[in-house]
């Protein structure tokens, strides 16, 4: 069957021209595709078109899970893995009872479906390219480098505002440090990325359990390059090639947790963090929300248990060392007010407009406990025109581009966006609190690089206390309109819209 077309948050809309930007991609979240890289189903749900993925969520232990694992088989489910660690159980079932059935039983703290597209449904294309660099604006650019730089890098602004620049001179961040995108696949094959990636700690976790075939981790021609972008914002490599990252040292890995129509659903995310703290990653970036809800909900009993798993994946790896970082999202949202109204839940479904409080419905990973969360900057250092906020929300800021009408770079950079690499060994913009989550990301990693033995809760409280302290922008009419866009709250070193400061790169290998 053919699913109906959703309506999605991830396209920005910005004004005079601007390339299609995306906070995650340029693609609607339409079904996935019985195709998938490494979405391979249980024999039982890949012959039943009616099966549909869920969690099941335990008490942690191998005894509990073992006595709800033959619960799950009586109901009509089969088991695709089971997170003895965190009690979180992913099964196919074509049984619409299923999750009714399956609370009942004891042990199960709750169960949910991830998704309301059966699992071998039908997808569309992308909608929209990035604003791929032609060889002309490459040579232009490296014509203007200085000595030192990377031939793209004076297109780079957003590298300056947080001062990496001058972070660069001091170090370049360490190899023993690795980052972990979380996204729609990295080309390990581009020539700015493939001298930092780490194959060992890369994989694809689009089914809910891990698929290790060498690879994996790669977005197919018909995919978002959105993974790959962001993972050179973090470590391209200072190898006389394109852009440099923001620790162009570190290490950096793929684990792919999106389907090819670009649905994040939730046993890939439980997937995701799972594997990056059993592979000593010590950052992750996580520049999505998780689908098909933008807001997930309490209340509901399936909307919970997406919040439970991903809840328990994400302070699992926290636990093992792990610091995680989330975009905060592209709505202008005023995450810290009682009343949102969300157009596009479910998704993968027929959307219905729902006035909901993000105090009881979050959008996970990014309002989950201990996440850092992003909000994205221009580049005159202004929240950008399209970022959520939110106080208490928003725990630091970076640049994740926005319209030169509104925020216009100083020269030789020309555009507003953000600077990266896509697959097939280019280069273009993009722009979201997508691409500002991965400078955070990258900040944090030189601390880690600076504080070898830092614990992530360290490396979070040093992340906050090297931030650059950023008042409030008061009032702030972004297009000069005359009309107020958003109000922000809070004081000059804490507040809604920049949290505790803009990410600083010099000061996280200084002090």
């Amino acid at each position: 069957m053919t699913a109906p077309q959703p309506r999605h948050r991830r396209v920005l809309a910005l004004p005079l021209g601007m390339a299609m930007a995306t906070a995650l991609a340029f693609l609607p979240n339409v079904p996935a595709s019985a195709a998938d890289t490494g979405a391979a189903t249980s024999a039982a749900a890949a012959d039943d078109p009616t099966s549909l993925s869920y969690v099941v969520n335990v008490r942690p232990g191998h005894g509990t899970s073992e006595r709800v694992q033959k619960a799950v088989a009586r109901a009509g489910g089969s088991v695709v893995i089971a997170y003895d660690e965190i009690g979180v159980i992913v099964v196919h079932s074509a049984n619409a009872d299923f999750a009714n059935t399956i609370r009942k039983v004891p042990g199960v703290d709750s169960a949910g479906n991830t998704r309301n597209a059966p699992l071998p449904a039908q997808s569309t294309t992308d909608v929209g390219t990035p604003e791929v660099l032609s060889s002309e604006q490459i040579s232009a650019a490296d014509a203007q480098a200085a000595d030192g730089q990377d031939p793209l890098e004076p297109l780079q602004w957003d590298l300056p505002a947080i001062k990496a620049d001058k972070a660069h001179e001091k170090t370049l961040g360490s190899s023993k440090v690795t980052v972990a995108v979380i996204d729609t696949g990295v080309d390990d094959t581009h020539p700015d990325i493939a001298p930092n990636f780490s194959a060992a700690q890369s994989t694809n976790c689009v089914s809910g359990k891990p698929d290790t075939t060498y690879g994996a981790w790669r977005p197919t021609a018909a995919e978002s390059p959105h993974g790959t972008h962001v993972a050179g914002e973090i470590a391209g490599a200072r190898n006389g090639i394109g852009i440099t990252g923001v620790a162009p040292g570190v290490k950096v890995a793929g684990i792919k947790v999106a389907t090819t129509a670009g649905y994040f659903y939730t046993e890939a995310v439980v997937c995701g963090f799972v594997w990056a703290a059993e592979h000593h990653i010590d950052v992750t970036n996580n520049s999505y929300y998780t689908d098909p809800w933008y807001f997930n909900c309490t209340g509901d009993p399936n909307q919970k248990a997406l919040v439970d798993a991903i809840t328990r994946a994400s302070q699992f790896a926290e636990r093992k060392g792990t610091v995680n970082v989330a975009a905060a999202g592209n709505e202008s949202y005023d995450l810290a007010s009682h009343s949102i109204t969300d157009p596009v839940s479910p998704n993968d479904g027929t959307p219905v407009d729902r006035v909901i409080d993000p105090h009881k419905c979050f959008d996970i990973p990014t309002q989950l406990p201990g996440v850092v969360t992003v909000a994205a900057t221009g580049a005159k250092g202004l929240k950008s025109s399209f970022s959520n906020y939110g106080l208490g929300v928003i725990d630091i800021a970076a640049p994740g581009g926005d319209s030169t009408a509104y925020q216009a770079p100083e020269p030789p950079a020309t555009s507003g966006l953000i600077l990266g690499p896509l697959p097939g060994g280019k280069w273009g913009y993009m722009a979201g609190t997508s691409m500002a989550t991965p400078h955070v990301v990258g900040v944090a990693a030189l601390i880690k690089s600076t504080h070898p033995h830092a614990s992530a809760a360290l490396v979070k409280a040093l992340l906050y206390a090297e931030a650059t302290a950023t008042p409030c922008t008061d009032p702030y009419d972004i297009n000069g309109d005359g009309k107020i866009d958003a109000v922000c709250e809070g004081s000059r070193n804490h507040n809604g819209f920049y949290g505790w400061g803009t990410a600083d790169a010099l000061a996280a290998v200084t002090r």
